[in-house]
């Protein structure tokens, strides 16, 4: 099939490779010239596991260019829009700006017949909204509303192999003609046995919302058994062993630590709440404020402990940050916690010094004052105290007396709760976890 991608942001640059690999002829068009020069050369202009691969695999394929052209636009089939809905700037709502341009600048390139799926997040009734500006353009094309659940730092497998498909079609129906076009664009997955809802676009624009609200409570929710259990001895590791064990809970996201950060659960469960205030629901949603809460309170108490291991006080105290990313696998730093706990740690005196593999070029840019190093070791020499706070692979994997010989003091703050205490408690550290005795 011929698609086009409006947007090649994290979300349209994955969708657009992952489309070509399926098999289709895909055009990604972007506003911004240099995205789509760095594209059309092979490289993704941000870090995610295995796409780089994929679109050096796809370059002598012919299924997949990228352009700054909308009329390229005009032969596709199926057209996807995944720009991006950040949070407004002093509110909580959606950002609905690039979404809004990205549909009035494509319709006057949709035919008859065309398909428009929106993969962007937004807050519910927009799929109503915006189809009414297609079907002004063109009043034989439909818009369907096409979620994407993907994982930052697994893109290429969520996208290639999802775990579900959501249309949400105008009138829900399983016969509505849109749904055909969409099965064939997902063809492959769906023949291994992918399921697929169709449903109405404010259930399937919910969905997003609800998931991920879902995911964030769910966070938040082991984030205040932490407290409690640093309240009574009791740790919480051993307690999310526990309660995961339960098949109505399971223990998928119940790793305590110091939060959750990105681009998608802050500014999405914000904007849910923001929405739910429009429509007069916002009680129902009032929850989200508490989950929100005890996330950014996470931060401040790694703060307070590092405060704790380095003897009570912060000044002038050598503190070794590991992590910038708000997880690994990502160089994405938007709402990281990590960077936030390090601007603050620095902020009251401390000499912070920030290491990760991937995220520094974009750590520069959200915090220009933090000093950043690449070199791990020379991250931790002379440290008066270390902390974890993105779980990469190198930081869980290091030996505790190798670290050890590098810094001034043997002190670490897990705050992703991914090492052994007993092990670098015995190689001589002063450990200290979240939630942990």
């Amino acid at each position: 099939m011929r698609i086009s991608i409006i947007g090649c942001g994290y979300l349209g640059a994955v969708h657009a490779a992952c489309m070509a690999r399926l098999g289709h002829d895909v055009v990604g068009i972007d506003v911004d010239a240099a995205k789509v020069a760095q594209l059309s050369d092979g490289q993704a202009p941000f870090y995610e596991p295995d796409l780089d691969d994929l679109l050096t695999e796809l370059e002598n394929t012919g299924r997949l260019r990228f352009t700054t052209d909308m009329a390229a636009a005009r032969g596709s089939e199926v057209h996807f829009i995944c720009v991006g809905t950040p949070q407004k700037r002093g509110e909580n709502g959606a950002d609905l700006r690039y979404v809004d341009a990205a549909v009035e600048a494509l319709a006057a390139y949709v035919s008859p017949g065309d398909v428009v799926a929106g993969k962007s997040t937004v807050p519910v009734g927009t799929a109503a909204r915006l189809a009414e500006v297609i079907t002004a353009a063109e009043p034989h094309a439909t818009l369907v509303w096409n979620p994407e659940f993907l994982r930052e730092g697994h893109a290429v497998a969520d996208t290639l192999g999802p775990d579900r498909f959501v249309y949400g079609v105008p009138d829900g129906s399983e016969e509505h003609p849109a749904v055909a076009v969409l099965d064939r664009v997902y063809e492959t997955p769906l023949a291994t046995g992918t399921p697929r809802l169709v449903l109405d676009y404010a259930t399937a624009e919910l969905v997003k919302a609800a998931a991920n609200s879902f995911l964030a409570t769910k966070i938040s929710f082991i984030n205040a058994m932490a407290e409690v259990c640093e309240a009574t001895g009791a740790d919480v590791s051993r307690l999310a062993d526990a309660l995961g064990l339960d098949d109505r809970i399971g223990r998928k996201f119940l790793n305590a630590g110091i939060g959750f950060g990105g681009g998608c659960l802050p500014k999405d469960i914000r904007a849910f709440m923001a929405r739910a205030g429009e429509l007069g629901a916002d009680q129902a949603l009032s929850f989200l404020r508490e989950v929100d809460a005890i996330n950014m309170r996470r931060r401040i108490r790694v703060v307070e402990l590092t405060r704790e291991l380095c003897g009570g006080t912060l000044m002038g105290q050598r503190i070794a940050v590991l992590g910038a990313a708000f997880k690994p696998e990502s160089d994405d730093v938007r709402d990281s916690p990590a960077l936030s706990a390090a601007a603050q740690l620095q902020l009251q005196g401390a000499i912070v010094t920030v290491t990760d593999p991937q995220a520094l070029a974009n750590a520069a840019k959200r915090f220009p004052e933090l000093p950043l190093e690449p070199d791990l070791e020379a991250t931790l020499h002379k440290a008066d105290a270390v902390l974890l706070l993105t779980e990469w692979k190198q930081y869980r994997d290091m030996d505790p007396h190798t670290v050890k010989a590098l810094v001034s003091a043997p002190r670490i703050l897990d705050g992703r709760n991914v090492l052994d205490p007993a092990k670098w408690r015995a190689a001589g550290w002063t450990y200290k976890g979240l939630g942990r005795p």
